[in-house]
C-alpha cells in the first residue's frame, strides 16, 4: 500500500499537469470555435443585413416611383375627384376660363350621299399615290409649293405647338450639295449600318445608295420636327408630342401633292441630319425626319408592283 501511495503521490503531479493541460486545449479550442463562429455570425449578420439594405432601398425607389407615378395621376386627375365622370350632364367638361374660343361653323352641311360620293373620290385619288423615283425637269410653280406646305400646317398637334419647318430647295447647286450629302451617308449606311437583312428586305424595291432624282426633280422639302422653340421673349417653349404632330402635318403633305397632280417619295436621310441642317442654316433644337423629292413623274418611269392590305385587315369595327 505504501509503494501503491508513493508512485500515486509521486505521478500526481505529472496527472495533474495533463488534465490542465487538456483542459486548457479544449478551452481555447472552444474559443477558437467561437471566435470563428462569431466571425461567421458576424458574416452572416452582414450579409442579411446588406440584403435588408438592398431590400430597403429597393422598397425605397419601388415606393418613389408608386409616389411619382400618384403624383402624376393626381396632377392629371386633378380636379377629378367626386367628379360626374360618366354623367350625362357634361356642361362641366370644358374649361374656357383660358384663351378665347370662337364658334366653329362648316362652309355647308352636306347631304350623305355628298358625303359617300367624296369619301369614295378622295380614297381613289389617295390610292393612286405611289413613291416615285423617277422625275421630269419640268418645272412646279412656287405657288403650288407654297400651298402644299400651307396645307400641311393645317395639322393638329400636342398644345397646338405646331412643331414643324419644312425647307423647300429649288436651287440647282444647293440640290447638287445635298444630293452630295445624302450619297455619301448613304453608301455607309448601306455597306457597313444597314446588315444583310435590311439590304435584302429592301431588294423587291430595287433601291441603293444612289439618288439622282434629288438633282432631277423640281423642289426638295427637307422636314424637320422641332423639339422644341422659344417664344418672341426668349422663353424656351416645350413641344408636346412633336414627333407625332410633325408625322401628321407630313401625312396631310402628302395627300396635297397627290392632290396637286405631283409625286413624291419619302425618304429617310439616316445620319445625314447633322450636315443638311447647317447647310440650310437650321437651329439645333431642329431634327430632320423626312426628305421628299417633289415634282413631275418621268415619261418612263415605274414603280415597285406593290399591293396594300385590304380593309379587314386594317380595320376593326365595333359598332
Amino acid at each position: 500500500m505504501g509503494v501503491v501511495t508513493n508512485v500515486f503521490l509521486y505521478a500526481l503531479p505529472y496527472i495533474l499537469a495533463a488534465v490542465i493541460g487538456f483542459l486548457s486545449a479544449s478551452f481555447l479550442s472552444g474559443e477558437s470555435t467561437l471566435a470563428v463562429k462569431g466571425i461567421n455570425d458576424r458574416k452572416v449578420r452582414q450579409k442579411l443585413g446588406s440584403e435588408a439594405a438592398h431590400r430597403r432601398e429597393g422598397t425605397r425607389v419601388h415606393g418613389e416611383a408608386e409616389a411619382l407615378n400618384q403624383a402624376k395621376l393626381e396632377v392629371c386627375d386633378r380636379g377629378t375627384e367626386d367628379s360626374d365622370i360618366g354623367d350625362k350632364d357634361d356642361d362641366g367638361a370644358f374649361n374656357f376660363s383660358e384663351g378665347e374660343h370662337v364658334p366653329f361653323k362648316m362652309a355647308r352641311r352636306i347631304s350623305l350621299e355628298e358625303m359617300i360620293l367624296r369619301s369614295r373620290q378622295f380614297y381613289q385619288e389617295m390610292n393612286k399615290r405611289r413613291s416615285v423615283r423617277f422625275f421630269s425637269d419640268e418645272p412646279v410653280p412656287l405657288e403650288v409649293i407654297e400651298n402644299i406646305i400651307k396645307t400641311a400646317g393645317t395639322a393638329p398637334s400636342g398644345a397646338h405647338t405646331e412643331p414643324w419647318m419644312y425647307s423647300v430647295i429649288r436651287d440647282d447647286l444647293m440640290k447638287d450639295e445635298i444630293r452630295r450629302i445624302i450619297e455619301e451617308e448613304e453608301r455607309i449606311n448601306y455597306e457597313k449600318r444597314m446588315g444583310p437583312k435590311w439590304i435584302n428586305d429592301l431588294k423587291h424595291i430595287g433601291t441603293t445608295y444612289r439618288k439622282p432624282y434629288l438633282r432631277k426633280c423640281s423642289s426638295i422639302i427637307i422636314v424637320f420636327k422641332q423639339v422644341f422653340s422659344y417664344d418672341e421673349n426668349g422663353q424656351r417653349r416645350t413641344h408636346y408630342y412633336h414627333e407625332l404632330s410633325t408625322a401628321i402635318s407630313v401625312g396631310l403633305l402628302l395627300a396635297a401633292i397627290q392632290n396637286a397632280g405631283l409625286v413624291t417619295c419619302t425618304t429617310t436621310p439616316m445620319n445625314a441630319g447633322p450636315r443638311l441642317r447647317t447647310l440650310l442654316g437650321r437651329r439645333s433644337y431642329e431634327k430632320v425626319i423626312l426628305l421628299l423629292p417633289v415634282g413631275h413623274p418621268a415619261d418612263d418611269a415605274t414603280v415597285p408592283d406593290l399591293h396594300r392590305k385590304p380593309l379587314q385587315e386594317i380595320m376593326d369595327l365595333h359598332d
